[in-house]
């Protein structure tokens, strides 16, 4: 079957963002998520939290290799005390928008049912701060959404997330080389391949698996009994990030020259989605079996990109 890349609606909020401070010289999001590193593998997170993203990666991780390939930099602050980086982010607005995350998503109450932490990790682009309120691009859905500012600056203190730093900034995006779309996907090849291959070893929560290991011990918890915390997690996030981010790979892949590895990236996206209709539908042992298909598609994709790039 001729793979169909995938446009619509999903949990992209970090290529969205990106994209959003790229301005008029932004490539597709596509693009931006394979530059990243973001499809190339999965983990289970101390064994316990499955992402369909590289062992050991994140997305602090993935942004300067990303810029790097795209042809862009930024400046980065972060840190010190809540009023501290509220002063930098009054600074820093007075000369266009500002990239902010990550933050607690859960403290975003103009989005339907947020009340509080909720562990997840998210990225924005604010505009303003007017009348005690945050005035932002949220790429979940919601643009020029305001937020009061004692909500954002507990999101964004990020207690929760258990990556990066408090109060991160990044503002000065300036692109400082054209860069095909093309070109960005051939020079992030070799991150793609390292981060398959689980190299460098990044520090990782004690018991954290990846890529065959990954998968083969989700189809063993789904099949010893999916508790509704980590069934949420996957129909609501997991799945629907990890297919597209295959699907987005499988696409570059096939620009950048390398079709054995399209091929392989676009298996992939199908069967991580389809593990979204027997989840929802409790049907956990077909769930399971898309899991041990997946399984060893890890490492034929890594065999692949070597041969091809």
């Amino acid at each position: 079957m001729r793979h169909l890349p995938y446009i619509g609606s999903g949990p992209y909020c970090y290529a969205n963002s990106f994209a959003m401070m790229f301005g008029e010289h932004a490539p597709s999001t596509a693009v931006i998520e394979f530059a990243t590193g973001s499809p190339f593998g999965m983990q289970m997170l101390g064994g316990a939290l499955p992402l369909f993203d590289p062992h050991g990666w994140n997305p602090d991780a993935g942004f300067d290799g990303a810029l790097a390939a795209l042809g862009w930099r930024s400046d980065r602050s972060c840190g010190g005390s809540a009023g501290e980086a509220l002063e930098r982010l009054h600074d820093a607005l007075a000369h266009g928008p500002a990239w902010i995350g990550p933050v607690e998503m859960g403290y975003f109450r103009h989005q339907p049912g947020m009340t509080g932490p909720i562990q997840a990790d998210h990225y924005v682009v604010a505009l303003a701060i007017e009348d005690g309120c945050v005035l932002m691009h949220d790429p979940q859905g919601f643009p020029y959404a305001t937020l009061p500012l004692a909500d954002f600056m507990a999101a964004w203190a990020a207690d929760t997330v258990d990556y990066g730093a408090p109060y991160t900034l990044r503002t000065g995006f300036t692109r400082v080389s054209a860069v095909s779309e093309t070109e960005a996907i051939r020079a992030a090849l070799p991150a793609a391949a390292r981060w398959l291959a689980m190299d460098p070893q990044r520090p990782v929560p004690a018991g954290t698996l990846g890529n065959a290991d990954a998968a083969e011990a989700l189809a063993d918890r789904l099949l010893d009994g999916c508790d509704d915390a980590l069934r949420m997690h996957l129909i609501h996030f997991a799945v629907r990030v990890g297919a597209r981010r295959a699907s987005d790979a499988a696409a570059c892949l096939a620009r950048a020259g390398c079709p054995q590895a399209a091929a392989v990236a676009a298996e992939q996206a199908r069967y991580i989605g389809a593990l979204q209709h027997p989840l929802v539908t409790r049907r956990d042992a077909s769930a399971a079996q898309c899991l041990r298909r997946l399984a060893p598609t890890y490492s034929r994709l890594l065999a692949a990109l070597r041969a091809e790039s």
